[in-house]
């Protein structure tokens, strides 16, 4: 997943610290080579104005693109930003409406319309104050999203040293910022439920007890270059140790004083957004967001139904197939109970997962004429944050400053990680899934800047899901035990749709959105209780897997059918996956355009 801040991380991409620019939209600039991304001057101009905007506004992106300015800086996460920025993305919005799209060529006008597509939700978003609920999850809040900042930290002069010092300074103000919208979703009823808040007390807890030698937002100075001088190295630790423990270590006691003080004792045992004021409209906005598409909540829970009983029936054969004779739910109780199943150690789930993942490795030039430069390697989740982390996720790197991407493994509770589930989730997190597919995003120096770090979600995780169906084609699924378990994954992501939907829009008790992963998938009981406390505290995201999957798979059928035996698979991934990802409209019309080219080679 593009999970890259995605413990309460959005925050960070979504508004970041930067000087005001209200005035932006309106002017333009010097024109530097940032318009060759446009053939219209009118449109290569406004593109290198969000270019610049972004770069400003999104601090994170910037630096993971090498920006030497943005590495000292991080997001204001403050509602007074947000609303600020209103009058630029109105100007954007007016420049790209002056630009008739009828006189553009073919990428211009695409490009046009994503812009205008994000610039829309951009703003649709600020009236709704998301960032009252997005303080913080299930999976901790803005101290874990730290985290993810320093893992993808590498210093090997006194200038990275002195960059990441400055983003230790920034800290602060990031915490009050985030407190500040948590108080304001306490007063304005906008909360998270108090199994929300306990999950996430149960992380900042221990952050707030941290020492210098476990402190993860020290990790940078841990091994610091010989070109540095012994002395300064000494300085720069106890400068960025003065930072943590002077300015950090008591705003996260802050943030637990708040959380077990305040907030707790006001949390209600309801669950999903129907219950909170402005619910169904947030909601519904949540879920066309993440889907890039009109569906409701009410259409989203019916696909899910639907995919249920589908994917149910070919599990059933699968099951067969592995020889079992009883029923359904026997069979799921032998894959959960029988120690066959599960690695004996963390380094053995971790081995297994590094095997499998240069095996797929060995698949991608027969699927794919272009692949990322950037490599990944296997990690296992940092321990702080592991007991309410998922079983998987994938962290983008940067060719800029040296970091590989990373496929995250959780070792933890191993009788709750199933080996027969372990091919697709390597699939999904690595490759062909989110590793090369936002890697190759990364790499697409020749579109505009805003493409190359956009979020569009339902693309993103239903490429990841697609992937774990190229397993099929590529053998990768050994036993009928493998291909359950990526049959048991495809079920998972058809029930999120179902529960997801179930908790915010018709507001289930988490026994009913219990009951779709435990009788229908192999999952373990400890990922599905993680998973449902993921659902409970971001709503929306979980739409997104299945409806991305189902489109970019009915691209590809209608492709396939199209161009018969002129159909190449590796030309396909690649027109899909080169420019980086669109909203499923944009995705559509890409790829009838591409069938087209096809046909008239």
């Amino acid at each position: 997943m593009k999970l890259v801040l995605a413990v309460a991380g959005a925050a960070l991409l979504a508004a970041c610290a930067a000087p005001a620019f209200a005035e932006i939209g309106a002017q333009t600039p010097a024109q530097p080579a940032a318009t060759r991304n446009a053939q219209d001057p009118a449109l290569a101009a406004l593109l290198n104005d969000y270019e610049v905007y972004l770069r400003s506004v999104d601090p994170i992106s910037a630096g993971m693109e090498g920006d030497r300015d943005a590495l000292r800086r991080l997001p204001d996460a403050s509602r007074a930003f947000e609303v600020a920025q209103e009058p630029a993305l109105k100007g954007f919005a007016d420049r790209l409406a002056a630009i008739d799209p009828a006189r553009l060529n073919d990428e211009d006008r695409l490009n046009h319309a994503f812009m205008a597509y994000v610039i829309k939700r951009a703003r649709d978003r600020i009236p709704l104050d998301t960032g009252r609920i997005d303080a913080f999850s299930s999976e901790g809040g803005p101290g874990q999203s730290l985290g993810y900042v320093a893992s993808v930290t590498r210093i090997t002069s006194i200038d990275d040293a002195e960059a990441y010092i400055a983003r230790l300074e920034a800290m602060p103000a990031l915490y009050d910022d985030q407190l500040a919208n948590a108080r304001r979703g306490l007063a304005t009823g906008l909360v998270q439920p108090r199994s929300i808040v306990e999950n996430a007390l149960s992380l900042m807890e221990p952050e707030a007890a941290l020492t210098p030698a476990t402190d993860p937002l020290l990790k940078p100075f841990a091994a610091l270059p010989a070109s540095i001088p012994a002395d300064k190295q000494a300085e720069l630790l106890a400068r960025a140790q003065g930072v943590v423990a002077r300015q950090i270590m008591p705003r996260r006691q802050a943030w637990v004083r708040f959380l077990r003080d305040d907030y707790l004792p006001r949390a209600p045992e309801t669950l999903g957004l129907v219950h909170r004021p402005g619910g169904h409209e947030l909601y519904a906005f949540l879920v066309r967001g993440y889907t890039t598409t009109d569906m409701t909540p009410d259409q989203v829970h019916q696909l899910g139904l639907q995919e249920v009983a589908r994917i149910r029936a070919r599990m059933d054969t699968e099951m067969r197939a592995a020889g079992w004779t009883g029923d359904f739910a026997s069979f799921l109780n032998f894959l959960r109970t029988d120690p066959q199943f599960y690695a004996t150690t963390r380094e053995d789930l971790l081995e297994k997962a590094s095997e499998m993942a240069k095996r797929s490795d060995d698949h991608l030039p027969a699927l794919f004429g272009t692949l990322p430069r950037t490599p990944y390697g296997v990690r296992p989740v940092p321990a702080e944050i592991e007991a309410n982390y998922t079983t998987g996720r994938y962290f983008p790197g940067s060719m800029e400053n040296g970091i590989a991407g990373g496929y995250i493994v959780n070792t933890s509770r191993l009788d709750q990680r199933p080996l027969y589930e372990l091919p697709a989730l390597t699939l999904h997190e690595a490759v062909p899934g989110h590793h090369l597919q936002i890697a190759l995003q990364q790499e697409a120096e020749e579109g505009p800047y805003f493409r190359r770090g956009v979020d569009v979600t339902a693309f993103t995780e239903g490429w990841g899901l697609y992937a774990e169906f190229l397993g099929e084609e590529m053998g990768f699924y050994r036993t009928p035990y493998e291909r359950f378990g990526r049959l048991s994954y495809e079920m998972w992501r058809a029930c999120r749709l179902v529960a997801d939907t179930g908790i915010h829009w018709l507001g289930w008790d988490i026994e009913q959105a219990r009951a779709c992963f435990r009788d229908n998938s192999a999952l373990a009981p400890h990922n599905i209780e993680t998973e449902l406390q993921r659902y409970i505290g971001w709503p929306g995201q979980a739409t997104a897997y299945k409806v991305g999957e189902i489109r970019l798979r009915a691209v590809r059928t209608r492709a396939e059918t199209e161009l018969g035996d002129r159909f190449n698979v590796r030309r396909f991934h690649d027109a899909l996956l080169v420019d980086g990802p669109l909203p499923m409209a944009l995705l559509d019309e890409r790829m009838d355009r591409w069938i087209a080219e096809e046909k008239a080679r």
